[in-house]
């Protein structure tokens, strides 16, 4: 079956899907990018220039369209144009293409390409049900959905998105995010014997409990109210050490607000792919605090692989799926400082809970698998084409 995804540029946690499908057999595989982003172009959100260190571009095979805009970049809805889109698809002629959302124009450039051509468009992004959204978005949705021959749902809350949305389950398909667990849990036996001095190396005392935050310092991610938690829990007479991992517009004020409080907390910046591993190992737990716009939370992913229990507020995507209440980990509601600072107080005071909950983390966290990915993928492409994978070439 030949398949083609259209995605706005290479991100490193769909990478490891896009090769899984490569090696599928059965699967001919060819991934459009509207930008290959340079730096400085990656960099946005984060502040500071970078390129991924895991490679992004191999196992699989891959084209950049044809992008028109006058500077081309990430920062935005119409920050790239990619009209070509449906010339080269006419060309390629794959069996069914899935697009990643609809955050991008070329995304939806490839949705009107496909149609014309009568290819079967397949969604998968992550929009979820957690928000209520008014009638006109709704409007848009329930029409941008009807649009696809199947939706591919990276979990429940994203499934729930569009049932609400007029989708029948019939076209709904389970494709949950996963992360390369291979690599991560390679490097979590590399640095496991490495903890303690990695905790040392950032300051972090043997009988401190280490409160891991990892991602950009956005407001969405609402790290301020981490800080707070934490300093509620010293009050309570909790050993808590917060660790906080990334940059972004609000490190400035991250770091002010900790020393203002006279909170210890350790500011690494930015790790890339071959040293976040490190964090995960050093952690006691990790906290996301997210809003709505957390619309998964892929870091949760990593370190529950790490063994690591997750705390996540109400509104973070991956809760309903990831986070099993007291088991892997627990959720608290949204914005509730009191309420996170009281978890954290009991999760400092019960290390054989924090242990107990890490190994089920780890374990639980299987499920979300390269592999059942794929084989979602592939039920959902046999359903929209009327073939099995392996009758196409």
């Amino acid at each position: 079956m030949r398949l083609g995804i259209v995605a706005s540029h290479p991100v490193q946690y769909q990478v490891p899907w896009y090769r899984a499908l490569a090696a599928r057999e059965g699967i001919d595989l060819t991934v459009y990018y509207a930008l290959l982003p340079t730096a400085a172009q990656q960099g946005v959100g984060f502040g500071e220039q970078f390129a991924w260190d895991v490679p992004l571009l191999d196992g699989y095979r891959w084209r950049a369209l044809p992008n028109s805009a006058r500077e081309p970049s990430l920062d935005g809805f119409l920050a790239s144009r990619t009209p070509a889109v449906g010339d080269v698809l006419e060309v390629d002629k794959p069996d069914a293409v899935i697009v990643s959302g609809w955050h991008a124009l070329p995304l939806l450039q490839a949705v009107w390409a496909g149609g014309r051509l009568g290819i079967p468009l397949l969604v998968r992004g992550d929009s979820n049900a957690l928000r209520s959204r008014p009638p006109w978005a709704r409007a848009v949705h329930r029409w941008l959905l009807s649009r696809f021959s199947a939706c591919l749902a990276v979990g429940e809350a994203n499934r729930h998105f569009y049932r609400s949305n007029g989708v029948p389950e019939a076209r709904i398909f389970m494709v949950p995010y996963a992360i390369d667990e291979g690599r991560f849990r390679t490097q979590a036996k590399y640095w496991a014997p490495k903890r303690d001095a990695i905790r040392r190396e950032w300051g972090i005392a043997s009988d401190d409990v280490c409160i891991l935050f990892a991602g950009k310092l956005v407001p969405k991610k609402r790290v301020l109210d981490l800080l707070r938690a934490c300093e509620l829990a010293g009050e309570a007479g909790a050993a808590v050490k917060p660790l906080l991992v990334g940059t972004g517009k609000m490190a400035d004020e991250a770091e002010r607000f900790a020393r203002n409080r006279g909170l210890e907390a350790v500011f690494t910046g930015f790790l890339n792919q071959s040293e976040i591993s490190r964090a995960y190992i050093a952690a006691d737990c990790l906290v996301l605090p997210s809003d709505y716009g957390e619309t998964w939370g892929l870091v949760v992913n990593e370190a529950m692989v790490h063994g690591v229990p997750v705390v996540v507020s109400d509104r973070v995507g991956c809760g309903p799926d990831l986070v099993r209440e007291g088991l892997t980990g627990h959720v608290f509601p949204f914005a509730d400082t009191v309420a996170l600072g009281d978890i954290l107080v009991r999760l400092a005071r019960d290390p054989a809970a924090r242990q107990r909950m890490g190994r089920e983390a780890a374990r639980h966290v299987r499920r979300f698998s390269l592999e059942q990915a794929v084989e979602g993928t592939v039920r959902a492409l046999e359903f929209v084409t009327g073939r099995r994978a392996g009758a196409m070439t």
